[in-house]
This record gives structure tokens, sequence and C-alpha cells, in this order.
């Protein structure tokens, strides 16, 4: 299951690759740019056909693929005669902008489908109103016995009344059983069509420690939302995670975390959970979590790494989409065209700084993993 999973992550990677290119390709056709080539892969060409006027084809490195819009190299000049009011840098600054937009949008899009998805099938334990018990191990740890399991709680029970608690939402039993340690809980549960009273007294684990917890021995299980609720609860998580994902970026590539690497590289400093991971990295907890055989996390962490791709695209530098649109920005300002010949310099020092990143964080993951846990 670990290979399948992390198998699976790189062809939805390259998937996710070509749908932020088809995004430039739809728009640059509804708005007539002259569209040249769309090629999956780089490198030499293996097969290929024409429809229209648009090279169709695959090539030998699947790495992802690639639009070609006639005008938008500023060292080749491949506009087709008589298409030269379809070139790139013949069409209104407005439509340029969408063209470009369209890429790193559809990672939002797809991003919000997944999430969507995960909140109607499986559901999340935060967004569950109704408290269902989904398991009852016997053991909390070796040698101790659950207080669920041994005051008789079963899974498939709906916990109605914990305590003062009535209709508990699963948010709400944790920090209620955390301040009623070693006492006894008055549990009301409904079992098919019987309502059950029990009580059970929490038990406290790793007493004295900073991983100190208060558990009754249940596990309660997310529910899955109606279609709407599940919608609006993937576009709130889109947002949400966005903002986690900024954040993350820009530690990231920030002096603080260059400086990471340095001392991960050359001063044998330890990898932990919060440091920045390739794709090698994340392919290796992609494996971890396919090893458990747990695919609700799988797609979890692909709508996730497919959002974090988008974002980044938008870094307003060249040659992400987000320096596209930053220099169509100051053209719009300006009144004029910016020569593009004049970026390949800022292109080339973002694309150095970005490989040197690359390559150091694999090199990491490959020689010491950032650790895996909960």
């Amino acid at each position: 299951m670990s290979a399948l999973a992390i198998v699976a992550f790189f062809v939805a990677l390259l998937a996710i690759i070509l749908i932020h290119e088809f995004g430039h390709y739809l728009l640059a056709r509804r708005f007539g740019f002259r569209v040249l080539e769309y090629f999956v892969g780089f490198g030499p060409k293996l097969w290929s056909f024409r429809r229209g006027e648009i090279e169709y084809g695959l090539k030998a490195i699947p790495a992802g693929g690639y639009v070609k819009i006639a005008g938008m190299n500023p060292f080749e000049n491949d506009v087709p005669p008589g298409d030269e009011d379809r070139a790139y840098g013949a069409k209104p600054v407005r439509q340029r902008a969408l063209v470009i937009l369209a890429g790193p949008l559809s990672h939002f899009l797809v991003a919000a489908i997944i999430f969507s998805a995960l909140l109607m099938t499986t559901g999340e334990t935060d967004r569950t109103r109704v408290s269902v018990i989904s398991d009852v191990p016997a053991e909390l740890e070796p040698g101790r016995p659950s207080p669920a399991a041994a005051a008789g709680l079963r899974p498939g029970d709906v916990i109605t009344r914990v305590g003062d608690l009535v209709t508990p939402t699963p948010a709400e039993i944790g920090p209620y059983v955390a301040q009623h340690a070693h006492e006894a809980i008055p549990v009301q549960v409904q079992r098919g069509n019987q309502i059950v009273n029990l009580t059970v007294t929490p038990v406290v684990l790793q007493a004295g420690t900073d991983q100190q917890t208060v558990r009754l021995g249940i596990e309660l299980g997310p529910q899955p939302l109606g279609f709407f609720p599940a919608v609006a609860g993937g576009v709130a998580d889109v947002a949400k995670y966005t903002r986690v994902s900024i954040v993350q970026i820009g530690h990231a590539f920030g002096p603080q975390g260059v400086v990471r690497v340095f001392h991960l590289l050359f001063e044998g400093a330890p990898r932990n959970q919060g440091d920045v991971a390739s794709v090698v990295g994340v392919s290796q907890q992609v494996g971890a979590i396919g090893a458990t055989g747990n695919w609700a996390a799988f797609f979890w962490v692909f709508a996730y790494v497919t959002l974090f791709i988008g974002i980044i695209n938008l870094v307003p530098l060249p040659p992400f989409d987000g320096g596209h649109l930053a220099i169509l920005l100051i053209e719009k300002a300006r009144g004029r065209k910016i020569d593009m010949r004049k970026i390949v310099p800022v292109s080339a020092a973002v694309l150095l700084f970005l490989g040197f990143f690359v390559i150091s964080t694999m090199v990491l993951d490959i020689w010491k993993p950032v650790p895996i846990g909960p």
C-alpha cells in the first residue's frame, strides 16, 4: 500500500500540473491567443499530432507539461505570419492577466473540490455535531484497561449526554473530560432504539509530563456532511490553508528558512517535523499514510500540496505566474510595455535560488528524512 500511495501521489501531481496548464490553454483559446503547442512532459518529442493550428503531444521526461503561446518568448520569433494580432504581447493586459491567472486558480479549484468531497464522504471530527463512537479499544496502553470498555460503551453508540453536557459535540467532550479526571461521569448513549445510562471514570495517561492526557477510552468518528455544508466547508478549508501556506512559504524561503537549511546541511543539526520538505520528503510521508490504508488522509495531503503549489506560483517574481502578473501590473501603471529580455536575469536568479533550495531539501530528505509522526 505504501508503494501504491507514492505512485498515486506522483501521478496525481502530474495530473495537477496538466490541469494547471489546461487552465492557461482554455483561457488562451477563449481570448483568441495563438496557441502553438500543448505537450505533456519535457525534453525530446516522443509522439505528437496536429489538430487545427495546435500541436499536441508527449515528450520523454514526464515531469509536467506546458502550453506554448506565440510571442511569450522574447528570444524566439515564433509568431506565424498573419497572426501578429493574436500574439501574447498584442492582447489587452486584462486578457493576458486572466490567461496567466487561470493556471494557479485551477489549484484552488481542485483543492476545494477534494476538501469538499472528503467532507461529504468521510466528514471531519471538528465539524461533526453528533458524537458517534467509532471505536472502543480494550486498552489505552499495555496493562491499562479502557474505562469506556469496562463501563460497557460500544462502537456505534451515539452519546446524548456526558455529565452536564446535553447532546455534546466531539469538540466539547474532550475539554469536559479533561476537567473531571478520576471522577465518575454519568454517560447516556442511544444504542439502536434504546437509551443506555452508564458511568465512566476517566484516567490520566503519562501524568506529570508534557504529554499528559485525560482519556475516557473512546474514539469519535466524523460524520459525512451534506452537499452544501461540505462545499462551504471545502471553500473555508481552502481559505484556511491558504493562510497557513503563505506563512509557511515566508518561513521556508525567508532568511530563517535558508539559514535552517545551511545548519541542516553543514552543521549536523537534526531534522524536525516543522522543517520544510521536498517532493521526496512529502512522498515519504504519503507512503507512511498509504501503509495505514488511510486514503482520506492521502487525499487531504494531496489537496494541501496542490494548494501550496498554486500559491507558490503566485509569488510575484518571474518566472512564476505571479511574476508575469506583476509585470502586467507594472505595464498597466507605466502605460508602456516592458522589454522581457531585461527580466531574464531576474528569472535566472530566482531559478538558481529555487534550484539550490530544491536540491538541498531533496538531499536532506534522502540523507536525514523529516521524522514521521502523528
